[in-house]
């Protein structure tokens, strides 16, 4: 393929599940992110023991994203993935006033980044890499998403049965063009705090929640019960970034001092 983008170096590490080149190449794929005002004290609770905290002004909320993704072709197959994320900064650390702000600068200028709470993924294969290689919660289970106009269904399914994880449906309000977001992820492997760095290229649309809502079912999975814990069963959005047309590079992740 004939484009700077994914012309980059790429080296093999190896995982559970086989041989993986990084950074993973994602060459089509659809993304629909929920942007909420979470609890903080509930996000507080999920950063006990990682030396990160909220990002952003002090105050009774914490910035989360629940992100969906349609991943049609990329150097690891085709699989569906969902993440929770707290926007977070390392302890004592000082940044711009508001998390977005700063989510607009390149990576490697950020001091804030998205603690992954969970990230469950389709296949199996995903699901070793991300394990192995970057310490991101993963787990195996069904997950849809139908992305149709304004219309938006995502679907997390219990992987032992029974009522979903949770659901995130209905209709999208106005929305302008926004630029593409590259990612910086925070997790934990081996015990140390690991940085990824990961680069979107995307036409995409920041859109108003219109009657957008989440609800967490009667599942007792852990990620229900964080989505829980940050106060997110019946929440409403304050806004969703979308696109059809994402691509990335994911990075190998380094860990923090």
């Amino acid at each position: 393929m004939n484009d700077s983008f994914f012309d980059v170096e790429r080296t093999i590490h190896r995982t559970s599940a086989g041989l993986v080149e990084l950074p993973i190449l994602y060459y089509d794929a659809s993304n629909v992110v929920a942007l909420f005002d979470a609890d903080r004290r509930g996000a507080e609770q999920l950063l006990v023991g990682t030396s990160l905290e909220p990002a952003g002004p002090r105050g009774d909320k914490a910035l989360v994203g629940l992100s969906f993704y349609e991943y049609r072709r990329t150097t690891v197959g085709v699989y569906n993935e969902v993440g929770t994320a707290i926007l977070a900064r390392k302890v004592g650390t000082r940044g711009l006033l508001h998390p977005l702000v700063e989510m607009m600068l390149p990576p490697s200028r950020r001091a804030v980044g998205a603690w992954v709470v969970d990230l469950p993924v389709t296949t199996e294969a995903a699901n070793a890499a991300g394990r192995d290689l970057w310490g991101y919660p993963k787990f195996v289970t069904e997950i849809e998403l139908e992305l149709r106009g304004k219309s938006v269904r995502g679907v997390v399914h219990d992987p032992l049965g029974g009522d979903a994880i949770c659901q995130l449906s209905g209709e999208m309000g106005a929305g302008i063009v926004s630029p593409a977001m590259s990612v910086v992820t925070f997790t934990k492997l081996d015990g140390a705090l690991v940085r990824t760095h990961i680069d979107v290229r995307a036409p995409t649309r920041m859109r108003a929640a219109g009657s957008i809502r989440l609800d967490v079912g009667t599942s007792t999975h852990p990620m229900a019960k964080n989505l829980r814990t940050l106060g997110l069963d019946g929440a409403k959005p304050k806004a969703l970034i979308v696109t059809e047309r994402f691509q990335s590079l994911l990075h190998a992740g380094r860990r923090v001092a």
